[in-house]
C-alpha cells in the first residue's frame, strides 16, 4: 500500500496505543504464572500478535477482546515440540527463545523479513555454553535444551532484549544463574521495563552495575489484572507533529513510567518545542526549533521521527551513538538519511552519527517506507508540514505496531490518500 500525504495543520487530542514494550513483558509473565490474568490494552499489533502466538504455540490458551488479553498459563497446556512462529518481531524472539528453552526439551523458531538477519549469537552462544544446542546456527532453527542456570555473560551494547529474555527465563530453572554485562548496557531502560514487570509477578531480581544475581526455582504469581501503559515510542510521532506543524494532545501518559522513550518531552523542549505536561496529557506545540547534538543510543526508536523534527529546525543537529540503528527493521541509519534527502533536507553520516543541517522547511516528494513501521510514520509527519505532498511506498508496514496510525492521522486533520 502506498500513501500520499497532503500538507496540513494537525490538531487535537487522542489517546495513545498501548506500549507493545510492555505488553510483549506482561504477556510472557502472565504466560509463566500459576493462574489467569487479564491484560488491559489499549490496541493490538503484527509484534502483539506474533507474541500472542508463539505463547500460544507453548500451550498458553488466550482470548481476546475488544481492549483485553486473558491469558491462561503455559502450564495448563505445555507442549512437548512446539514451533514458534516469531514474524517480524525482535522483541519476541529475543524474549521467548530462552524462555522456551527453559520449558521445553526440543522446539523450533522461525521469522521472516529481516528477523533472520537480526544478531542472536551473543545469546545463543551463552545459551549453547548453558545446555542448549541450535541446528542450524541462525534462524530459522531448532532448538534442543532444557536451558541450565548458571554464568550468561553478554555485551551490553547490541541488545538489552538479550537481557530481558533470560531475565523471564531464568527464574524458573532449579539452579541460581548470574548475568553478566561486559560493556555498558544500552537501552537500559528496557531492562527496568522488564525487572517491573517481573515484581508485578512476584519475581525479585538483585542489579548491581554489570551484574543481575537471578535466583532459581521461583514461581510467577498473577496480580489477577495488569494494564499495559500508553506507548510513549509512537506518542513522539505526535508530540513532533504538534512541535513541527500544530498542537497535539497525547493522552494516557504515564510520566513515571521506565520506557525510555519519554525522553521525547526533554528532546524537544531542548529543540525549543511548546511542551505541556498536565497529569496524564502532553500536549506539543509549534515553536521556533533549533538544532542540537544528542546522544541518541539509549533512545534509538526516536531516532527516525527526530530527524524529521531536526529536518524543520534552523541550524545542525548531531545524533551520536546511533549504530544499532543498523540493526533494526531496516539499516534505519541509512534509511533516514535517505528519505530526508529525498525530501529536501541536507542529511550526512558520519560513522555511527547522524548529520542533519536543518533549514526550517522540506519540500516534499517520495520516501520509502523500507518495511519499517517507524520509517513510514516518520515520512507521514514530515508529509503533513512539507511545502507538497509526500507519497510514502509500502505504508502497510505501519502495521507492525500501530495498525491505526493513518486513522488517527486523519482524526488531527491529517490527509492521507491511498495511491
Amino acid at each position: 500500500m502506498d500513501i500520499l500525504i497532503s500538507p496540513s495543520f494537525l490538531k487535537g487530542r487522542l489517546t495513545v496505543p498501548a506500549s507493545k514494550s510492555d505488553a510483549h513483558r506482561l504477556l510472557i509473565a502472565a504466560a509463566l504464572s500459576k493462574s489467569q490474568t487479564i491484560i488491559n490494552l489499549n490496541g493490538f499489533s503484527k509484534d502483539i500478535d506474533a507474541t500472542v502466538s508463539c505463547l500460544e504455540a507453548l500451550g498458553c490458551r488466550i482470548v481476546r477482546g475488544s481492549d483485553t488479553l486473558t491469558v491462561n498459563p503455559v502450564w495448563q497446556g505445555l507442549r512437548a515440540h512446539p514451533v514458534l512462529h516469531c514474524g517480524e518481531s525482535g522483541s519476541t524472539l529475543r524474549f521467548l527463545l530462552p524462555v522456551a528453552a527453559a520449558l521445553c526439551a526440543e522446539f523450533t523458531m522461525t521469522g521472516e523479513g529481516r528477523l533472520p538477519g537480526r544478531p542472536m549469537a551473543p545469546l545463543t552462544g551463552q545459551m549453547t555454553r548453558n545446555g542448549c544446542r541450535f541446528e542450524p546456527e541462525t534462524l530459522p532453527f531448532k532448538v534442543t535444551g532444557p536451558l541450565r542456570g548458571g554464568l550468561f555473560e553478554l555485551p551490553g551494547n547490541i541488545s538489552s532484549q538479550f537481557v530481558s529474555g533470560l531475565l523471564f527465563a531464568l527464574p524458573l530453572l532449579k539452579e541460581d544463574s548470574e548475568i553478566v554485562l561486559t560493556s555498558p548496557l544500552e537501552s537500559a531502560g528496557y531492562a527496568d521495563m522488564t525487572l517491573a514487570a517481573l515484581e508485578k509477578f512476584g519475581i525479585r531480581v538483585s542489579r548491581e552495575e554489570n551484574r543481575f544475581a537471578v535466583p532459581g526455582g521461583r514461581t510467577y504469581a498473577s496480580p489477577g489484572e495488569a494494564a499495559a501503559e500508553g506507548d510513549w515510542s509512537n506518542a513522539a510521532f505526535w508530540l513532533v507533529a504538534g512541535a513541527v506543524n500544530g498542537g497535539v494532545a497525547c493522552e494516557g501518559l504515564d510520566t513515571s513510567s521506565r520506557q525510555p522513550d519519554k525522553a521525547i518531552v526533554q528532546l524537544l523542549e531542548r529543540m525549543g518545542a511548546d511542551i505541556t505536561v498536565k497529569n496524564q496529557t502532553v500536549t506539543a506545540r509549534a515553536g521556533k526549533l533549533k538544532g542540537i547534538r544528542a546522544d541518541i543510543s539509549e533512545t534509538p526508536d526516536l531516532a527516525p521521527v527526530l530527524a524529521v523534527a531536526a529536518a524543520f529546525a534552523e541550524g545542525t543537529t548531531v545524533f551520536e551513538n546511533a549504530g544499532r540503528l543498523r540493526l533494526k527493521e531496516s539499516d534505519r541509519l541509512s534509511a533516514i538519511a535517505s528519505n530526508l534527502k529525498a525530501l529536501g533536507a541536507r542529511a550526512e553520516l558520519e560513522g555511527d552519527a547522524l548529520v542533519i543541517h536543518g533549514e526550517g522547511t522540506l519540500r516534499g516528494g517520495a520516501a520509502d517506507g523500507f518495511n519499517d513501521h517507524r520509517m513510514v510514520m516518520a515520512a507521514a509527519v514530515a508529509g503533513t508540514a512539507c511545502e507538497t505532498s509526500v507519497e510514502i511506498r509500502g505504508a502497510g508496514a505501519v502495521g507492525k505496531s500501530y495498525p491505526r496510525f493513518f486513522e488517527d492521522l486523519k482524526q488531527l486533520g491529517g490527509k492521507a490518500d491511498v495511491v
